[in-house]
């Protein structure tokens, strides 16, 4: 098995098989993408776009801060710097400048001209952006580069609060030339902040605790009148008398039960249409076949009136065995809880005392809802034909999680692969095994397996390895 098969058969086994589960993972993966694509596109435009801001309120502060030390004494200019600097920027007046050049990018050249047009003794001003043309504005490794700037300020110049941003390395490096030729420095370090994970996934698990309280209270809606309608389908198609389903969730839900309430009914008026049209036709075919048989009895020839009186008896069989099969006695019997042992048991008696071999095995109590009468007379069938064609039939019944498995084994000549569906069918003999004087006419096994698909169940015939016919049953525990 390849790696592909091996992955199609984890998937079946982890996919749910419930509407509403499969609804609610669907939703989930399409919300976890959703959130997941919107992180990696936008997870940096918010902090891109104050990192600008930040920028542009320090460059007009810097132009107010270089205006204001130019009228102010030397003496006070100090504090004028240590009250305007904080932990993300830091402003001095050096011999040297921060910025060794004028910034050569587009965008640095932008900033170095509108700074310019702040300052209006035409003071110069040098900018070097680092992080944006080094590193991107998406990268959270600093360049080594990046603390050169850093380490060229001679110490005497460096601003005592300047040791508190040392380690990181600036976002952008600005100096302006005074007019005393001294310059005012501005080191930034105004990294955007590191991404927030935590509010991610209290957002995301709030919108999946939302989807799966929504779809599940939605879905309960849609699938609570599909399931009372498979269970009334499944009680239908085994014959049981069923009330009207009321129609209930979404208008599509609604007009399918609505149509099988329909069907029900119509199928309902038909059987029972059938039924009484076949129960009369019996009793008119019946008073014609007395009287021929009557009207033989006076016959003198005695070969031909008794060929007639056999004609008749048969005619006789063969209609009533005609009207039981299409009546189907299992769609008039009500259900009931039967223990399949105790019925087992029963049959094998009746056979028993017959003087017949027949055992049941039976290992644990077995109990199911059927219809008994129709059950037993499938199942007399199914031992008389093994009895009839075989020195012996052993029944045994087992269960299993979700279904009974009854099997009769005789030890008769069997029946030809080719034939095993055929005798399913109505008045289908097998001359080789069955005459006319042993075998019926042909309806008991039609009768059986009409009788097993009432009850939801299953019927196959089976040739044994070591000679003889094998009846497999399954009947679902739900029947």
């Amino acid at each position: 098995m390849n790696v592909s098969a091996l992955l199609r058969k984890a998937l079946d086994f982890l996919w749910p098989r419930a509407l509403a589960s499969q609804l609610i993972v669907l939703l989930l993966l399409a919300i976890v993408a959703a959130q997941a694509l919107s992180i990696f596109i936008f997870q940096d435009e918010r902090r891109i776009a104050m990192v600008a801001a930040v920028r542009d309120n320090l460059l007009a502060r810097a132009a107010s801060i270089a205006e204001l030390i130019e009228d102010t004494p030397e003496s006070l200019q100090g504090r004028i710097l240590e009250a305007s600097s904080s932990r993300y920027a830091v402003f001095w007046i050096g011999d040297t400048p921060l910025a060794p050049e004028r910034g050569a990018s587009r965008f640095e050249i932008g900033l170095q001209g509108y700074l310019s047009q702040q300052l209006h003794k035409g003071q110069a001003v040098h900018i070097n952006i680092h992080a944006d043309e080094k590193r991107g504005p998406r990268s959270k490794k600093p360049d080594k580069d990046d603390e050169k700037s850093w380490r060229a300020v001679p110490k005497r110049e460096r601003p005592h609060n300047l040791r508190k941003i040392m380690n990181k390395p600036e976002d952008l490096s600005l100096s302006i030339q005074l007019t005393d030729g001294r310059w005012l420095n501005v080191a930034t370090s105004y990294r955007p902040p590191p991404g927030a994970i935590i509010p991610l996934l209290v957002q995301l698990s709030l919108t999946a605790l939302a989807i799966v309280l929504i779809i599940a209270l939605a879905v309960r809606r849609v699938t609570r009148p599909l399931k009372d309608l498979a269970i009334s389908a499944e009680k239908f198609g085994r014959g049981e008398e069923q009330e009207p389903l009321t129609p209930s969730g979404p208008s599509e839900v609604q007009a399918l039960t609505s149509s099988f309430n329909d069907m029900q009914g119509r199928l309902t008026r038909f059987v029972r249409d059938r039924t009484r049209m076949l129960a009369a036709i019996s009793h008119d075919l019946r008073t014609p076949i007395t009287s021929l048989r009557l009207r033989a009895e006076f016959i003198e020839d005695d070969e031909n009136r008794e060929k007639m009186i056999e004609t008749l008896e048969e005619m006789s069989a063969m209609t009533e065995a005609a009207l039981r099969f299409a009546k189907d006695e299992a769609y008039s019997e009500s259900a009931e809880i039967t223990d399949l042992g105790a019925m087992l048991e029963s049959l094998a008696g009746d056979q028993q005392d017959l003087g017949h071999v027949c055992w049941v095995l039976v290992n644990e109590e077995i109990s199911l809802s059927c219809r008994p009468m129709a059950l037993k007379r499938a199942l007399r069938n199914l031992i008389e034909n093994g009895i009839r064609y075989g020195d012996s039939v052993s029944v045994e019944a087992t269960k299993t999680a979700d279904e009974i498995v009854i099997r009769i084994l005789d030890e008769g000549p069997g029946i030809p692969e080719a034939r095993l569906k055929d005798v399913f069918e109505p008045f289908v003999r097998l001359e080789e095994s069955r005459s006319e004087e042993t075998g019926g006419i042909g309806l008991g096994l039609a009768i059986t397996r009409s009788i097993i698909h009432a009850h939801g169940g299953t019927i196959e015939l089976k040739n044994r390895p070591k000679g003889g016919l094998e009846a497999e049953i399954r009947l679902p525990m739900s029947s």
